[in-house]
């Protein structure tokens, strides 16, 4: 199963980063994340240079596709050969978006008929493409969901890991980011469960174990 993230240039760290992280926590041979743009390197919002790991195209065999916010969705709306890359299917694919990255969705007729959320900023532009603004930190419709606030990035990415792996793997990967001291237990007999899962193994293994505590700590 492939997962991609899509950025560009002036994206918000944190709602890429966010995601990849958790989403990274999975450790199955079958499980790929990447990060896709129109250009080799894209850089952030606060000046982080980051190395894509394919083309925008990739989107469209993916299993799950993301769409990152920042300052660079105003001009990713208005930029034909960008929105053309992709061939997004709802009904084969899940596709999401942090904050304003829901504009890109509005762009690509994926958020006709349908319910959404985006950061205060985008709506009344939101609003503007016909579509119907509420103020949830996460909205799903079908297979299309979008996510508002940057700490809202755990709920698109455990929508993803549990629509693709199951309730037990993101429960585990949430698990694992959660504040000590609050929501499900951690002790060392509940991280080293939740690795397990994150391995895709049933049962205890050392090398199991070894690979998924490597992102973990």
């Amino acid at each position: 199963m492939k997962v991609s993230i899509i950025a560009f240039d002036d994206f918000t760290d944190i709602d890429v980063f966010f995601m990849w992280d958790l989403l990274n926590r999975v450790k199955r041979p079958d499980w790929k994340v990447q990060i896709l743009g129109d250009q080799c390197c894209h850089v952030s919002v606060t000046g982080m240079r980051t190395h894509m790991h394919g083309r925008l195209d990739e989107a469209n065999s993916s299993d799950a596709v993301l769409f990152a916010s920042g300052p660079g969705v105003r001009r990713k709306i208005n930029d034909d050969v960008f929105l053309d890359a992709f061939n997004l299917d709802p009904e084969r694919q899940l596709i999401g978006s942090m904050c304003s990255g829901a504009l890109i969705l509005a762009s690509l007729g994926l958020l006709e008929g349908k319910r959404a959320t985006t950061y205060p900023t985008s709506k009344k532009l939101l609003e503007s493409m016909g579509v119907r603004v509420v103020e949830e930190p996460f909205v799903r419709e079908g297979n299309v969901a979008t996510a508002a606030g940057c700490l809202a990035a755990q709920y698109l990415a455990g929508w993803v890991l549990e629509e693709l792996l199951g309730a037990k793997v993101k429960e585990a990967a949430l698990r694992l980011i959660q504040p000590v001291g609050e929501g499900l237990p951690l002790d060392e007999k509940e991280y080293e469960k939740a690795l397990i899962v994150l391995a895709g193994a049933s049962n205890r293994t050392d090398e199991a174990v070894t690979k998924a505590s490597a992102a973990s700590l």
